[in-house]
């Protein structure tokens, strides 16, 4: 049982990642998972993930629910819209 607790935080700490996917060859759609507070930080580490010299946020987008709108969960989820510098 000890060890499946830290096994658990990994699991757990790997659904609030967001995911990246290409627009253009230096754009970038971050979307993020539902994260309490509205905290941009997850949004910020992939964003120098996949652009490390620098982006800049062309789009934000921030809602409730869950990405796709269809039902409620908690947190608050953001989508970003970024190119690369």
């Amino acid at each position: 049982m000890r060890a499946f607790l830290p096994l658990a935080f990994f699991l757990l700490a790997a659904c609030t990642e967001g995911s990246v996917s290409r627009i253009d060859s230096r754009t970038f759609l971050i979307e993020s998972g539902g994260i309490p507070g509205g905290s941009e930080a997850p949004n910020r580490r992939l964003a120098e993930r996949v652009c490390p010299s620098g982006y800049r946020v062309m789009d934000k987008t921030v809602h409730q629910g869950t990405p796709d709108r269809a039902r409620d969960a908690p947190g608050t989820f953001t989508n970003w819209t970024i190119r690369c510098l």
